[in-house]
This record gives C-alpha cells, sequence and structure tokens, in this order.
C-alpha cells in the first residue's frame, strides 16, 4: 500500500529581524483615535475602518489593529437611560446595602417577573453546527402561547425559586409570594427587592404584607431595573435556554424552564455586588446631561 509522508518544515527567525511592517508613527496612531472618537463626516452616525483608513492614509489592517491595542469598538453601541426618581439616591442606597451587607438571621430575595415568554415552535428541525456553517433555523415558526415566569433569587445562595404561571396579575403575585413564603424557613425576616411595576403595589399586595409582618419590600428607582438582580438570570435564562428552543406548547415550554432552574440550583455561582453606591453615583454624574 502506497504512502504518503508530509513533512512540516518549521523556519524560526532571528529574534533580532525587524518586522515586515514598521510600526506607526505616534502622529499617525493619534490621528486615528482623534477620528474615531470624533463626529463623523456627512450622513453616517460612526466611523467605519475603511473610513478612517482612507482619511489617514493607511490599511485597514492597520486601522483595526489600532482599535484593537486602544479598545475601540465605534461599531458597536450601548443603550442607557437615567432614572428620574426624586428619591433615587436613597433606593440606591438601601438595595446595594442589601447586597453588600445583608442583614443577619434573615434572607434577602431578588424578585421580578419574566412575563410574555412565548412557545415557539419552528416548522423544521434545526440544522446543527458544522465546520465552516453556523447552526441554523427555520425564520417561521408556529405560536403556541405565552408563559410568565415569576422568580426569586436568593442573594446570598444565588439559588432561583420559580413558576410558571398563565397570567401576570396580583392574584398570581400573591400565590407566589405564597409560595415563597412556605419555602423560607420560619423565624427569618425576608427582605424583597422589587420594582415599581404595579401588582406590586396593588393594595391586596398591601394587605398581605400586613399579615406577613416578616417581609419587607425594597423598591428599586424607576427606570433602574438593572439594580434588581434577578435580571441577570433572566437574561442567562434567556441567552442559555429561550432564545434557540423550540416548543411544541405551553406545557413543554414550562417544562423546559423548571428543569434549567434545577439545573442551576444544582451549582449557582455566587451572587457578588461589588460597586458600591457611591461608585454608582459618580458614573452617573459623569453622563452626558440632555442639550436644551
Amino acid at each position: 500500500m502506497r504512502r504518503e509522508i508530509v513533512l512540516w518544515l518549521i523556519i524560526v527567525a532571528p529574534a533580532d529581524r525587524p518586522p515586515v511592517t514598521p510600526p506607526h508613527s505616534t502622529r499617525t496612531v493619534a490621528k486615528v483615535l482623534a477620528l474615531t472618537c470624533s463626529e463623523p463626516p456627512d450622513e453616517v452616525t460612526h466611523w467605519t475602518g475603511r473610513a478612517v483608513a482612507a482619511r489617514a492614509g493607511i490599511s485597514l489592517r492597520s486601522v483595526q489593529r489600532i482599535w484593537q491595542e486602544h479598545r475601540l469598538q465605534p461599531h458597536r453601541v450601548r443603550t442607557f437611560k437615567r432614572s428620574h426618581d426624586p428619591a433615587f439616591a436613597e433606593k440606591v442606597e438601601d438595595v446595594v446595602g442589601l447586597y453588600m451587607q445583608p442583614p443577619a438571621h434573615a434572607v434577602v430575595l431578588s424578585i421580578d417577573e419574566k412575563s410574555q415568554i412565548q412557545a415557539l415552535e419552528r416548522t423544521r428541525p434545526d440544522q446543527p453546527l458544522e465546520p465552516g456553517h453556523p447552526a441554523a433555523q427555520t425564520h417561521d415558526y408556529t405560536r403556541h402561547g405565552p408563559t410568565t415566569l415569576f422568580a426569586a433569587l436568593d442573594v446570598l445562595e444565588c439559588t432561583v425559586l420559580g413558576r410558571c404561571m398563565q397570567r401576570h396579575r396580583h392574584g398570581e403575585f400573591i400565590r407566589f409570594l405564597n409560595t415563597v413564603e412556605a419555602a423560607v424557613p420560619a423565624g427569618k425576616a425576608i427582605h424583597v427587592v422589587l420594582d415599581n411595576y404595579g401588582i406590586h403595589k396593588h393594595p391586596k399586595v398591601r394587605a398581605w404584607l400586613t399579615r406577613h409582618p416578616r417581609w419587607t419590600f425594597r423598591f428599586t428607582p424607576t427606570s433602574a431595573s438593572w439594580l434588581n438582580a434577578v435580571e441577570g438570570f433572566f437574561s442567562t435564562l434567556t441567552r442559555h435556554r429561550l432564545r434557540r428552543g423550540t416548543f411544541t406548547g405551553i406545557v413543554d415550554l414550562q417544562t423546559a424552564i423548571k428543569r434549567y432552574i434545577g439545573e442551576h440550583n444544582r451549582s449557582p455561582r455566587p451572587f457578588v455586588w461589588t460597586k458600591p453606591a457611591a461608585a454608582i453615583f459618580d458614573a452617573l454624574n459623569r453622563a452626558p446631561e440632555p442639550s436644551v
């Protein structure tokens, strides 16, 4: 049988060999950085690599290399919203204090709802990942209806107690609170971080709180959902289980969510809030004010 022998030749360049492409001067690098951080010309919204390369008189790869060295990504944009809550500072200090210095003999929970989770079934089976080809899904799908996930994240243990329900009303919220009440050992105070959604402040919910004195609600400022720790779990759930999932019905969707929560609770990652309230205020003060 004929055998083919492949020889690999490794050529090692001398240590003192100069680079093939000499580095650009400091003036050129400064020009690229200044262009990237300035307003682009004409009607475009941001600089592209080719536009900067043409203006600076260098190659596209050189522009990309400079961007990478200085951690510039003009193609990306992040959104933010500034809260106008008059009690913003007090609420931030209250919630962050719970995260960083939780009270002794108490349970700190972050509770919220992820509503309108759609049970979508793709019309064709997914195509798996292959070398040179990403995984593929059909663009069309069949809707089987939505569900709402009520979830409580234990800030100390980072475990999640979740329950799916068909509706998103104060009645379902009270039922979920009863589930949490039964799960938390007796004798422990319960501090809950919530957003300002209407069902959380419903008169019947307030009456429920009166009947359960060990519960204390701590509301985040308006337009500050990032302060609610359970939102991070919702983001992970969406990216890892829901976005690419295909479900034959609502029951199938709810079962998948329940299994995911079970897997999460078997090896939870510790939740650590590292930024004190003063650092949050400093970052917000650096945000630009709206132009008049």
